[in-house]
């Protein structure tokens, strides 16, 4: 089990590790009234990474949760769209960075308003000049450890709605908050999970759909000249808030913008 805390009645103890370490997770769901878009792939993803950082949360208790805070924040924003966040941490106290043994989690739970959303006709996006390292003990948890992210947002103006982040060797990963999926003449390309800072839930839902539909999709690491080549098709920005975005310029290379993928994608379509 966990020690709830709801943000609307203060924040998270002192001695939290959250806090202090980074040391925890967090899922950030699109509610529409009182149900979530993904709602199943969020909490498994949740229950799954928290496993993998020797944190114990079960399914049913954060399902719960889910069922308390939709009554309980919903009607805040009169029936319609709005951001559920759950933030989990190992819990509180244990002096430095060993955990104290038989710790007991800590949960914060908040609402917040939906984003404004993106521009259905394709967003303007750049390369970032934050380098994105990915530990391969950590690939793809959605943990409280952002500060690269953090640091490349602060790259966004009015005119950009996404920075795009590369590894060391130069292979674009991530956007600050979205995963790339890039069309090609042969299919589509996206880096591999084991690359990824957060393996997002609508990236793998996505592959998925694809996949079902027989459309070949392959992951290996994704070139600058991927996207700028005439083998680009369109590039898409991957988040379960704002959905697929498709990118019309990066760097201020036009690109083709197909709408298609937003017809596979209707985030109402996938409420539970």
């Amino acid at each position: 089990m966990f020690r709830l805390f709801w943000a609307d009645e203060g924040g998270l103890p002192g001695d939290d590790r959250g806090l202090a370490y980074g040391d925890g997770l967090f899922e950030t769901i699109r509610m529409a009234d009182q149900k979530g878009v993904l709602l199943s792939r969020h909490l498994e993803r949740m229950v799954r990474d928290a496993g993998r950082l020797d944190i114990g949360v079960s399914r049913g208790d954060l399902a719960n949760v889910c069922i308390e805070a939709a009554q309980r924040f919903a009607g805040q924003f009169n029936g319609g769209g709005w951001i559920l966040k759950l933030t989990l941490t190992r819990g509180s106290g244990g002096r430095g960075y060993r955990p104290s043994p038989g710790m007991e989690p800590n949960l914060l739970v908040s609402a917040s308003p939906l984003p404004p959303m993106p521009d259905v006709d394709g967003e303007v996006i750049d390369f970032s000049k934050v380098p994105l390292t990915v530990n391969p003990f950590l690939a793809g948890i959605k943990s409280l450890n952002r500060i690269e992210q953090v640091l490349a947002a602060t790259e966004l103006g009015a005119s950009l709605f996404e920075v795009i982040m590369a590894d060391r060797e130069g292979n674009l990963v991530e956007g600050t908050r979205t995963n790339i999926l890039l069309r090609k003449t042969d299919g589509w390309v996206t880096p591999p999970a084991s690359s990824l800072a957060v393996a997002g839930v609508l990236r793998q839902w996505l592959l998925e759909r694809l996949r079902q539909r027989g459309e070949k999709v392959t992951e290996r690491p994704v070139a600058v000249d991927d996207v700028l080549g005439p083998d680009c098709h369109g590039l898409f920005l991957l988040n379960s808030v704002l959905g697929i975005v498709p990118v019309r310029t990066i760097a201020g290379h036009d690109l083709p913008v197909d709408s298609g993928l937003a017809t596979i994608f209707n985030p109402l379509e996938t409420l539970e």
